[in-house]
């Protein structure tokens, strides 16, 4: 049967490659993406290196991962939007717009766990 689903193994293989493809698509197609993940693996060392506990770490880590997983949506959202045509439509403006706003707020959850981790007494 040619339809049938995979699973167990064969299905979390699949799904991994699939999630590779993902990774893939975004990083030949989107610049931002391949700047935050340069971002991270700039930042990967010292928050190893500054998180003072595993929690601290943790969440230095953590907020740079959140904005490559936010621009992750956010691309994927971009790509359904042009999917559909690429005339001008309020709604389709307003989705990328919002997708946009998150990868912002992700940025600075990002800035303010480092702030307020490296600089605790403000």
């Amino acid at each position: 049967m040619a339809n049938q689903k995979a699973t167990g193994i064969r299905r979390i293989i699949n799904a991994g490659g699939y999630s590779m493809a993902g990774f893939g698509a975004c990083w030949r197609h989107e610049a931002a993406f391949r700047q935050e993940l340069l971002g991270l693996i700039v930042l990967l060392p010292p928050a190893l290196y500054l998180g003072q506990n595993g929690v601290e770490r943790a969440l230095l880590v953590g907020s740079l991962l959140l904005v490559l997983l936010v621009e992750l949506l956010n691309s994927a959202i971009e790509a359904v939007v042009d999917r559909f045509g690429g005339e001008q439509h309020e709604l389709s403006g307003r989705a990328k717009d919002i997708g946009s706003a998150a990868v912002f707020l992700a940025i600075v959850m990002g800035i303010v766990t480092w702030l307020l981790i490296l600089y605790p007494r403000w």
